[in-house]
C-alpha cells in the first residue's frame, strides 16, 4: 500500500487560546491524500503557553455513519492505516476502547498506533492502581497486548463513527452501516 502524501498545510499563529486566553494558539490545517480513501483534512490547535491541544479529522466528501472492522491476524495487519475522527469510538474487544467526548482527538495513524495508545492507558492504570488485584489485571492485559503487537495473538479492531469520517484502509477491512 502506498504511503499517505501531504499536499497542503496552512498555519495561523498568535490566535487567542480558549483556555488561557493568551494569543499563543497555533491553528494548523493539513490536507492529506490517503490512497484508496481520498482527501482528508487534519485540523489541530495547540497553545504554546498552556499546552492546550485539540485535533480532528474530516473527509472531503460527505459520509454516512459507519462501522469499520479489521481482524488482526498477523504483524502485517498492524500497518493498516486508521483514520479516526473525534466522534468515533474505537473498540478492541477484551482489550480496551477509545471513547468520544470533549477531550477526544481525531488523528491518522495505523493499527499499531491505536494499540499502543491503549497500551499506554493500561500502563498508566497499572502504575497508579492502589489494589494489587488491579495491578495484576493490568499486567495480564499488557501481556495480551504485547502478544498482539508481536503477531502471536489475534484481535479485532472496530471503529464506529456517526459522522462517517473514520476508516480502516486495508483490503481485509469491512465497512458497514452504523
Amino acid at each position: 500500500m502506498a504511503e499517505k502524501k501531504e499536499t497542503k498545510e496552512t498555519i495561523l499563529t498568535g490566535q487567542p487560546c480558549p483556555m488561557c486566553r493568551k494569543k499563543t494558539l497555533v491553528l494548523t490545517e493539513r490536507e492529506i491524500e490517503v490512497p484508496y480513501f481520498g482527501k482528508v483534512f487534519v485540523f489541530s490547535m495547540t497553545c504554546e503557553n498552556c499546552k492546550y491541544h485539540k485535533a480532528d479529522v474530516e473527509i472531503e466528501r460527505k459520509q454516512k455513519p459507519c462501522k469499520c472492522s479489521l481482524e488482526i491476524t498477523n504483524k502485517k495487519d498492524l500497518n493498516a492505516r486508521i483514520i479516526k475522527s473525534s466522534e468515533a469510538t474505537v473498540k478492541i474487544p477484551y482489550i480496551g476502547s477509545i471513547e468520544p467526548g470533549p477531550a477526544s482527538q481525531g488523528f491518522v495513524t495505523n493499527v499499531e498506533g491505536i494499540i499502543n495508545r491503549i497500551k499506554k492507558q493500561v500502563e498508566n492504570l497499572r502504575d497508579n492502581a492502589e489494589e494489587q488485584t488491579d495491578r495484576k489485571k493490568a499486567k495480564n492485559l499488557l501481556k495480551k497486548i504485547n502478544k498482539i503487537l508481536w503477531g502471536q495473538e489475534k484481535a479485532k479492531i472496530i471503529i464506529e463513527d456517526p459522522t462517517g469520517n473514520s476508516a480502516i484502509i486495508s483490503e481485509k477491512a469491512k465497512r458497514s452501516k452504523l
